[in-house]
């Protein structure tokens, strides 16, 4: 008898049981519906979190089960922020306009409308002529049809150059990283038309929406949850069937993949679509919440700091790159944040905020060196040992 996806796959049940009981724990502690124990900026931080834990599950896909060591994906995650992002200035400024324009006697014309959104979002570099890509940005459903389908097209294109071309270990990384540097250096360019280095602000404001932040920022804490764990069932689905089988035989032997005749180029380029999208969805949640987008955030080495997190999680392991991304984000927020206490050693103040990124590398290379499947591996020992015991 065959059984359901969720009995041959129980650790998707737990974890979406752990993700209601944190969502509904968060919500009662909340400012915004709860007692007021969580502050609406750490809530904002959680629910970031999240979005990271979503990404993190695409990489896993494409690294820990596909064997594509991928340095590029903070490109699509970037890319999902400034499609929305986009829709979020333009509503929010149109509405400022209009308020300022309006006389009481009689509307502002259409040309003037345009002509003042044009001034507030792209004076700041010196136009206020609307390039060709925000044709579109006045439109809700349009700009979230390009969360998905402006990533999904960019991986679509490069991979089947790439997968075609058979380029494959580092020398793929190097060419996806390559990629996400040269969009990194495009628009930090004010003809790009996203207003370069400024990026797209206030992000946090939803047009026509007078609710607090305190309210706001946990209706993006519910839908990144409920994105997470919709991701997480998807992901958990793909890597349980036949599809899951092949994609892993291609990562621990390709040619021999490809000797029983399956189309290994196909698989990868389906596998670094989907995550490509996914990775969109992912920064179109993430850049609300925090406020602001600019192309610091698709530089590579944030790319690399991804990877970090599923490698200290366990790859391979959908709930190892959940628990290393969770972990070391928040880890992280609260080192950065100076939260941290410095350690005075009387010769020298160790300050959290500056050797952060050295702690970070040396987690790292001790989980390379001696946990090589990270946390996850570590559940899994535990696991066995259990089993063993109740033998």
């Amino acid at each position: 008898m065959n059984r359901s996806f969720i009995a041959r796959n129980p650790s998707v049940l737990i974890f979406l049981a752990i993700l209601a009981l944190f969502t509904l724990g968060v919500t009662v502690l909340s400012e915004g519906f709860g007692i007021g124990l969580i502050s609406t900026s750490f809530v904002k931080v959680l629910g970031k979190t999240l979005c990271l834990c979503l990404i993190a599950i695409a990489m896993d896909l494409i690294w820990g089960y596909t064997g594509i060591l991928s340095l590029g994906h903070f490109a699509f995650f970037g890319l999902g922020g400034y499609m929305l992002g986009m829709w979020l200035m333009y509503e929010r400024t149109r509405q400022i306009v209009v308020n300022s324009l309006s006389d009481g006697v009689l509307p502002p014309t259409p040309e003037e409308v345009t002509t003042g959104i044009g001034n507030q979002i792209f004076g700041v570099v010196g136009s206020s002529d609307f390039p060709l890509i925000w044709t579109f940005a006045d439109s809700l459903v349009l700009q979230l049809a390009f969360v998905v389908l402006v990533p999904g097209i960019l991986a679509l294109v490069f991979g089947w150059l790439a997968f075609r071309s058979r380029v494959t270990g580092v020398y793929l990384s190097i060419l996806t990283q390559a990629m996400t540097l040269g969009l990194s250096l495009y628009l930090f360019q004010n003809a790009s038309g996203l207003r370069g280095n400024n990026g797209l602000s206030g992000l946090q404001n939803l047009p026509g929406i007078t609710a607090p932040q305190s309210v706001v920022s946990l209706w993006f804490f519910w839908a990144s949850a409920l994105v997470l764990g919709l991701g997480y069932l998807l992901v958990a689905w793909i890597v349980s069937g036949k599809f899951g089988s092949v994609i892993r035989g291609i990562r621990d032997n390709e040619a021999r993949v490809r000797f029983l005749g399956y189309s290994v180029e196909t698989y990868k380029l389906a596998v670094f679509t989907l995550t490509a999208c996914i990775s969109g969805i992912a920064g179109a949640l993430y850049y609300p919440q925090a406020g602001i987008i600019n192309p610091a955030e698709v530089a590579p080495i944030a790319s690399i700091y991804l990877a970090v997190w599923v490698a200290i999680g366990g790859r391979g392991r959908l709930y190892g790159a959940v628990i290393g991304t969770a972990f070391v984000s928040l880890v992280s927020s609260w080192f950065t944040g100076g939260q941290a206490p410095d350690v005075p050693l009387g010769f020298y103040t160790v300050k959290w905020v500056d050797w952060w990124l050295v702690l970070l590398g040396l987690c790292f290379v001790l989980v390379t060196l001696y946990a090589p499947n990270g946390i996850g591996g570590l559940i899994d020992l535990l696991k066995r040992k259990r089993k063993e015991t109740d033998a």
